[in-house]
Order: C-alpha cells, then structure tokens, then sequence
C-alpha cells in the first residue's frame, strides 16, 4: 500500500487543458468527415453531355459551323482538411523577480542619491554659515583692538598732557627760587650739569700729576668717566674709550687716582659723574 502511494506522489502531474484539446479534437473530426461527404456528393452528379443534330431543308443552305465543344471546368480535388488543435491562449509572465529588484536598486539609489544632494546642501549651507560667524567674529575683534587702540593713545595722551600740566605748575611755583642766569632757558631752579669751564678746571688739577714721557704718533684721546662725592672726592674711574696706546692710558688713570679729589663747580657744586678726555699733546 505504501509503495503504491510513492509510486503516485511521483507520476506527472497532469497536463493543462486536456479537456478542451478533446473537444477541439472531436471538432475537427467532424468538420473533417462533412468535408470528405460533401466531396462525393459532388462525384456523382450528372454529367452534360452534348449532342449534334443534322437539319434538312427543301433548298440548299450552307450549315453553320459546328460547335465546338467546350469542355467544362474541373473542380478541383477538396483539400483534406487537417484537424489542428488550438493552442492555448498564452498567459501573461508575471514580471521577473530579477527585474523588479532591479526595480527596487534602481529606486533605493535615487533616493540615496538625492539624500546625498540634500545632505551636501546642507553641509555647504552650514559652512557658508560658519564661515560668515567666523568673518564676522574677526570684524568684531578687529573693532574691538581698534578701540582698544584708541582708547589707550587717548589715555596716553591725557597722561602726557596731564604730566605736562603737573611739570608747568610746579615749574611755575618755582620760578622765585631759580639760580640761573638772566638768559637761561632751562626750567630747573638749578643748573645740574657743569659749566663751561669746570672741564678746563678739572683738567688743570689732574694733568700736572700725568707722568708720560713716550713719542706717540698723532694726538689720541683717552676718555674717562670719574664719579664723585659731593666734596669733590673721587670715588672710581673707568676708562670708556681707549686711546689706542696702552701707556697712556694707565697714565692716565694713574694720574686721577693721584689727584684724589676735584674742585666744585663755580656754583659751589660738584656733579655725581663726569666724562674727561685727555689727549698726550694738549
């Protein structure tokens, strides 16, 4: 029982249409079978035959020329007519599966493709607006140090004119204790630097205290820079330009630390530093 079952699960199924290729079948039969009985109905008709006739006549007469016999038309042999089975009316494909995910590729990348366009937009749109923040971040800072600029120069400004004014004012409180000459044009009350002849003054004290015996080429000069107490007393020396010969500038040097002190000024002081030259020749 089993195996008959198997047996049955794999026969054929069967074909589509049986039924109606029968028909179709049985059909063409009997058009068929009326065709061929129509074809011997049409063998045993009659045929028409012809027939001559001589006519006499009481005068001589010349007979008309007989008739010639014109031979009827054939019917042609019928055409055995082959059943032929209809074919199915095809049925429309359903659309391929590959085609519609084709389809669906197609559709899935467009729409990628104008969500990329939309995204690109908005990226550009962004930067443009960042960009135009960072331009106008930079303005704003730029305005701001401009300002800044200003107001600091303004502020400057005032304390230089404020300085000023301070400088007149006391300048102006002080004028009734000036020591100056008539033609001064200094805004002190005292005069700070030496005289014009204190220098010779200074020279005339240490020169004498030089002892320097060489022959020297030219007339260098030896700078020194003396500081002093307010006594006159010499507290250092430095030489600050070279004469270019070695001897004479330690006799120099040696020359003012011999001295040992230097006279005041003609105004009874005596300034915190000064600069002496000493040439061999003068």
């Amino acid at each position: 029982m089993l195996a008959a079952t198997d047996r049955l699960e794999f026969i054929p199924p069967p074909a589509p249409g049986l039924l109606r290729a029968l028909a179709l079948a049985v059909l063409a039969h009997i058009f068929l079978l009326a065709a061929l009985t129509w074809g011997v109905q049409w063998k045993r008709e009659a045929a028409t035959l012809s027939v001559e006739a001589e006519l006499w006549s009481a005068l001589p007469q010349e007979a008309a020329p007989a008739p010639v016999e014109v031979p009827l038309p054939v019917a042609p042999e019928p055409v055995p007519v082959t059943a032929q089975v209809a074919e199915p009316a095809p049925v429309p494909a359903e659309p391929a599966k590959v085609d519609i995910a084709i389809e669906q590729e197609k559709l899935r990348l467009k729409k990628l493709k104008e969500k990329e366009l939309i995204e690109k937009k908005r990226l550009q749109e962004q930067q443009q607006k960042e960009r135009q923040a960072a331009e106008d971040r930079e303005r704003k800072k730029v305005e701001l140090e401009k300002q800044r600029k200003q107001a600091l120069l303004a502020k400057q400004e005032a304390q230089r004119i404020e300085a000023q004014r301070s400088d007149n004012l006391k300048r102006i409180a002080g004028l009734a204790g000036a020591s100056g000459t008539p033609d001064s044009k200094g805004a002190a009350l005292r005069s700070s630097g030496p005289s014009g002849s204190y220098a010779g003054r200074v020279s005339a004290r240490i020169k004498p205290n030089i002892v320097f015996t060489e022959d020297v080429a030219g007339n260098p000069v030896a700078e020194v820079d003396v500081r002093l107490a307010p006594n006159g007393s010499i507290l250092s020396r430095k030489l600050t330009q070279s004469s270019g010969i070695r001897s004479w500038d330690e006799a120099v040097l040696k020359a003012i630390d011999k001295t040992e002190k230097l006279p005041p000024d003609t105004n009874g002081t005596v300034p915190s530093i000064l600069t002496i030259g000493f040439r061999p020749k003068d």
